[in-house]
């Protein structure tokens, strides 16, 4: 009987491979135009919201947004290159990743470990706690005393999540990642040697433009792309009927369909997010580069069985807190409350 699952299992391998190897691997010249372009795009108008402080505030406030929209689209590069996907050349794209990431202000080596645990483990309640928004189920929040519930539910809070969070992970934490088990020599390195370089960097920029106007222009852009980004992988595995399981009941491939939606986006933000809000293709395979997630989804049926979520619905996701196991769903802190009294 035990050989049955593992028939079924290599099986299921099988033809998702066949189905995701003609998209697998990078196409250098379209790698190099979209690093370029998203480069150069980023450079102008960062430069643009600096001389804007001479002209207005309100000027300033409004390029905020286009120059962090470029700014997303180079950690979406930064992404591609952990995952291996943007340059046939590993010293390439780890060089790629490691100068973006000064942008960013991340440690290159260090999140390319954590993001690639999410990615084996994304969906497994065993697997908690690396590169992931903390989740629990209702079994365990029913289990904590009360301060733990409410040390969660201020975590959870969409004030915290999105207002602080992105703070506080990377301006904060990737200075000093605590929680990285010091065999992570590798990453370490990258977080020493990034804080390094940004001291460098911060160094060149107070010398040339002056530590005022850098400040009120890296600040808010880093703020608002951040913002969007947690919030975008947020709403990309944080919907009502997505996927978690105990390890041994969990697959990979059911997780990655099931486990992560769709996030339709109008033109204009699929493009600057570089399609990675096709996140169930991404999941299926992290070697598909971004450039061609799209066209996996269209050509093939397999994945549109998946979680469709609208930009316009993204704010009713936002309060899903608990994982219930009974009812195999997210809930809010108040359906909790609202089954009690029940």
């Amino acid at each position: 009987m035990s050989q049955a699952p593992r028939s079924a299992d290599r099986a299921k391998i099988q033809r998702w491979n066949r189905i995701l190897a003609p998209y697998r691997g990078a196409d250098t010249r379209q790698s190099v135009t979209q690093l370029v372009t998203s480069a150069a795009g980023f450079t102008i108008l960062w430069y643009a919201t600096l001389r804007s402080l001479e002209v207005s505030w309100w000027l300033t406030a409004t390029l905020v947004f286009p120059t962090a929209g470029f700014m997303m689209r180079l950690f979406m590069i930064q992404h591609d290159c952990g995952h291996g996907s943007f340059f046939k050349s590993r010293s390439a794209r780890d060089w790629v990743g490691r100068c973006i990431g000064l942008i960013l202000l991340t440690p290159y080596d260090y999140w390319k470990r954590t993001h690639a645990y999410h990615h084996a483990h994304s969906g497994d309640l065993q697997f908690r706690g690396f590169g992931d928004v903390d989740t629990f189920t209702v079994a365990e929040y029913l289990s904590w005393p009360r301060f733990k519930r409410l040390r969660y539910r201020l975590y959870r809070n969409p004030l915290v999540l999105f207002g602080l969070g992105p703070f506080y992970q990377f301006f904060i934490k990737h200075r000093y990642p605590a929680d990285a088990p010091r065999s992570w020599r590798a990453a370490w390195r990258s977080i020493w040697w990034t804080n390094v370089a940004l001291l460098g960097v911060a160094g060149v920029m107070v010398a040339t433009v002056g530590l005022g106007p850098f400040l009120a222009v890296h600040v808010p852009v880093t703020m608002v792309a951040t913002t969007f980004g947690l919030w975008m992988f947020y709403v990309q595995h944080q919907f009502e009927h997505t996927y978690w399981h105990w390890h041994q009941e969990w697959d990979y491939y059911d997780a990655s369909l099931y486990g992560s939606s769709y996030l339709v986006l109008p033109k204009p933000l699929q493009w600057l997010t570089a399609n990675i809000g096709v996140h169930h293709v991404h999941h299926m395979s992290a070697r598909i580069p971004n450039y061609k997630l799209q066209r996996a989804h269209d050509e093939n049926p397999e994945f549109h069985v998946v979680t469709k979520v609208r930009f316009r619905d993204t704010l009713r996701l936002i309060n899903l807190s608990l994982w219930d196991e009974e009812r195999q769903r997210l809930i809010r802190f108040k359906d909790l409350k609202n089954r009690e009294a029940a």
